[in-house]
């Protein structure tokens, strides 16, 4: 079991608070990922739930049992971390195991729980190599398999991924999503980066500035952002933001249109523009365009290739159906 519940939970350091009082429900077996700009307080919330950060106010609820007071060893928790934290001088056959030494498991169990890990994670051929002879994708899946071992409630994951690079990450993501599959284990997993968030998650809890902004699936969130911040946030490449008299002519403070759903033309449309930058991406194209009159550049995503040089004049026109509308408090209009 890993349901995992915060009621009230805030975090202040000296006079500054970080995290106001919030309240969150984590199902059992959910893969729930923190999303947010740096500083949004969403790594600080993780080791609130992992007992690495203390709370000044409210309580922490795991299957049942109020945890707020009970040490990190304690809570049926496991941790990874971006950094990796491997032992340098250990096979990787004991970084695994380490956890289970620590907590007195005779060595039966050990070999039988690292071979299960290892076997999960395409580990077994180099158990007996030390984690300077590693990739480092692969140093983040003993990592993970020293977390599996522990057969803990949930696994909490902070920023995993940031040290490696583009294609690793793309594989390793794909892996932590089969072992979710495979586990059925609670998962938190904190990002920055909202292509992981929207890619990986059952639900996304997005933060600005300590407060939850939106909680809900990914397509909830791309169809229904609650506010201009989730808009703005998520989806990629971002969602345009238009105010002014084009919002106005909607009821609007602010309207929004992600860049698929502009339709692009050479003879008319409804915005006029100027191409700036291009990215022909082969099954995408990307163009910035300028000019328009409504402010921001204009960002639209087309699929295929589209003859589209610097300086060209094109015509935007957006799917009304697919418009997003804001009011002067910046949520969403029903």
């Amino acid at each position: 079991m890993g349901r995992i519940v915060l009621d009230k939970v805030k975090k202040q350091f000296g006079d500054v608070e970080v995290i106001p009082p919030l309240d969150l429900e984590i199902e059992d077996g959910e893969f729930v990922v923190f999303v947010g700009p740096s500083g949004c307080g969403k790594s600080t919330l993780l080791r609130m739930i992992a007992g690495l950060e203390d709370l000044t106010a409210g309580d922490i609820n795991i299957d049942g049992d109020v945890v707020t007071e009970v040490p990190p060893s304690k809570r049926g928790l496991a941790m990874v971390f971006q950094s990796y934290a491997l032992y340098p001088h250990m096979t990787v056959r004991k970084n695994i195991a380490f956890p289970l030494r620590m907590e007195g498991v005779d060595q039966a169990t050990q070999d039988a729980k690292v071979a299960a890990a290892a076997k999960s994670l395409n580990l077994g051929d180099y158990l007996d190599r030390k984690p300077g002879q590693l990739s480092g994708g692969q140093r983040q899946r003993v990592a993970i398999g020293r977390a599996i071992v522990r057969e803990p409630a949930a696994f909490l994951f902070d920023e995993p991924l940031s040290n490696l690079d583009a294609a690793l990450r793309v594989g390793m993501r794909l892996e932590i999503m089969e072992l979710h599959e495979k586990l059925k284990t609670t998962m938190i997993y904190v990002t920055h980066d909202q292509v992981e968030a929207m890619t990986m998650a059952d639900k996304i809890v997005v933060l600005q500035a300590g407060v939850i902004e939106q909680v809900g699936s990914p397509l909830d969130l791309y169809h229904a952002p609650r506010n201009v911040f989730v808009a703005g946030f998520i989806g990629s490449p971002k969602m345009n933001l238009i105010e002014g008299p084009e919002a106005a002519k909607h009821d609007a403070k602010t309207i929004g249109i992600r860049p698929e759903h502009l339709s692009v033309s050479k003879e008319s449309g409804t915005w006029k523009g100027t191409v700036g930058v291009a990215e022909h991406l082969g099954s995408d194209t990307f163009i910035h365009v300028h000019d328009t009159g409504l402010g921001d550049m204009i960002t639209v995503r087309i699929t295929g290739d589209i003859e589209a040089r610097h300086g060209d004049t094109i015509y935007l026109t957006p799917d009304l159906e697919r418009l997003h509308r804001f009011g002067a408090d910046g949520l969403r209009i029903a």
